[in-house]
């Protein structure tokens, strides 16, 4: 899934990152973010492992959803507590301080749509095209 990079700003070293928004309302998914890098998991709500698991769609996963998940392909965990990361120096980026790019870069703006301004709701972040579709762990070690 490649879509229309936009251009955010970490506010710890100040580098650009590419950057697209996820509604998954409108695709019927969860996410979860890696506690170590910067990428995203995006979990389809109607695959057998997500009806199993009974994963909520449109917002990020519970603590109970963690243990299903495989490891992220840098050794980190998907975690329900876990926020975006710059894919420069991997500091958590602030969901307040990205309104200012994301308010910026979307075309919904100029007709009042603003960002909800947090890391739990409807949106989720790819940052740099780093995430992974539907990373259940296999049936035989759940």
């Amino acid at each position: 899934m490649t879509r229309e990079r936009e251009i955010g700003i970490c506010e710890h070293c100040g580098k650009e990152f590419g950057y697209y928004l996820i509604h998954n309302g409108f695709n019927d998914s969860a996410y979860a973010y890696c506690d170590s890098c910067s990428y995203s998991a995006l979990l389809d709500y109607l695959s057998t492992t997500a009806q199993r698991v009974h994963l909520q769609p449109c917002e990020r996963i519970s603590e109970d959803v963690e243990r299903f998940l495989k490891p992220c392909v840098c050794g980190g965990s998907f975690r329900a507590d876990a926020t975006p990361r710059c894919p420069h120096c991997r500091g958590l980026i602030s969901p307040i301080l990205a309104a200012t790019y994301i308010e910026r870069n979307a075309a919904g703006t100029a007709g009042g749509w603003r960002w909800q301004r947090n890391w739990d709701d409807d949106y989720s972040i790819v940052i740099e095209n780093l995430y992974v579709s539907n990373w259940w762990k296999d049936e035989q070690s759940n």
